[in-house]
């Protein structure tokens, strides 16, 4: 399993447009849940490893939450 910190750059029914902090590139993120986050919002997604080679790539989640921005929680994912 793999691990991204992102942004929410847009959110559409069932999927996410996200920022990948750690490989500086746009993601589309395949996820039920995506109705339950905002743009601006930072995020940990869990997801199998497998990426497209798409542009942008795309990936499923397995699991997203949303990460404080401030607080002691802050370095979570």
């Amino acid at each position: 399993m793999m691990t991204m910190r992102a942004t929410v750059l847009s959110t559409q029914r069932g999927r996410l447009l996200v920022f990948d902090q750690a490989m500086l590139q746009r993601v589309i993120v395949h996820a039920r849940n995506a109705c339950h986050f905002c743009v601006g919002d930072h995020v940990c997604i869990r997801y199998s490893g497998a990426m497209t080679m798409s542009i942008p790539p795309q990936i499923t989640a397995i699991s997203i939450s949303r990460i404080p921005r401030f607080g002691p929680r802050r370095h979570l994912c």
